[in-house]
C-alpha cells in the first residue's frame, strides 16, 4: 500500500517527481516542521477572525448569518478540493480557505450553542469547551507522536485509512437520506449508540492527527520545497476542523441528555 496520510489532502505523491535543486545546483529552501506549525498557527488565527464575525452576526441576526455560513462552507469546500489536487496553489489559497472555513464555523457554532438548553450545565460555554478540548487533544496527540509513544506504522496507517473511509461513506449516506427527510437517530440522536459513535469518530480524528504529523515530518526530512509548508498547514487544518466539529456535536448531544 502506498505510504500516505489518512488525511485525503496529505499524500506522498505531492512530493514525488519534484526537483529540490535550484538552477545553480544549490539546495533550495526546504520545508521544516517548525515552519509548517507557524503557518498552521497563522491559519488558525484567520479562522478565528472570520468566525468571530459570523458568530456575532448569528447572535444578532440569524437570517443574515445563514448565507455567510452556507457560502463559506460551499466555497471553502471547493477551495479545499482545488488545493488538494493542486498543492502548489496552497501558498495563495490556504489563507482564503481558512477565512471561508471560519465563516462557516462561526455561524454553525453559534447556532448549535443557541440550541443548548440554558439549564444543561453547558449552555453558552459549549463552544469554548469544544475549542479547549480540540487543542488539548491536538497537543496530546502531538506529544504522543513526538515522544514516539505511538508510532505511525503501515498497519496503523492502513487501519485509520479504512476506518475513516467507512465513516465518510456513512456520513455521505446520512446526508443523502436527509435530503429526503430521513434522519438517522444513531448519528443525530443523543442516545448511548449515538454518543458512542461520536466518541469513536473523535478518536479517529485524533489518530488522523498522528498521520498528519508523520506526513509533515517526512516531507521536511525528504526535502520538500518551502512552499509546501502551506500545504501541510492547510492539511492539518482540515483535520483540526473535523475534530472540533465532532467534539462540538458530542457536547451538544450530552446537553440534550441533561
Amino acid at each position: 500500500m502506498q505510504n500516505t496520510s489518512n488525511n485525503p489532502v496529505l499524500k506522498d505523491s505531492v512530493f514525488s517527481g519534484t526537483s529540490f535543486q535550484s538552477q545553480s545546483g544549490a539546495v533550495a529552501t526546504q520545508m521544516t516542521v517548525q515552519g509548517t506549525m507557524a503557518k498552521t498557527a497563522f491559519l488558525l488565527l484567520a479562522v478565528m477572525l472570520s468566525a468571530a464575525y459570523t458568530w456575532k452576526l448569528a447572535i444578532d441576526d440569524p437570517g443574515k448569518a445563514m448565507p455567510w455560513m452556507i457560502g463559506g462552507g460551499l466555497v471553502g469546500f471547493i477551495v479545499a478540493m482545488v488545493i488538494s489536487f493542486k498543492p502548489r496553489l496552497a501558498p495563495s489559497l490556504a489563507v482564503p480557505y481558512a477565512l471561508l472555513e471560519g465563516l462557516f464555523l462561526g455561524a454553525i457554532s453559534a447556532f448549535i450553542a443557541q440550541r443548548v438548553p440554558a439549564d444543561s450545565g453547558i449552555g453558552g460555554g459549549i463552544v469554548f469547551q469544544a475549542v479547549v478540548l480540540t487543542f488539548t487533544t491536538a497537543l496530546s496527540m502531538l506529544a504522543l507522536y513526538a515522544f514516539r509513544i505511538i508510532r505511525v506504522t503501515e498497519k496503523l496507517r492502513s487501519i485509520v485509512m479504512a476506518a475513516t473511509g467507512a465513516v465518510m461513506l456513512f456520513y455521505l449516506v446520512s446526508f443523502a437520506l436527509s435530503l429526503f427527510g430521513v434522519q438517522m437517530a444513531m448519528l443525530h440522536g443523543s442516545g448511548p449508540l449515538s454518543i458512542g459513535i461520536s466518541l469513536f469518530v473523535i478518536g479517529l480524528a485524533a489518530f488522523n492527527l498522528l498521520l498528519d504529523f508523520d506526513f509533515i515530518e517526512r516531507g521536511a526530512r525528504h526535502g520538500a520545497p518551502k512552499a509546501m509548508e502551506w500545504f501541510g498547514a492547510f492539511a492539518l487544518m482540515v483535520t483540526l476542523v473535523w475534530l472540533y466539529l465532532e467534539i462540538l456535536r458530542l457536547l451538544a448531544k450530552f446537553s440534550r441528555r441533561d
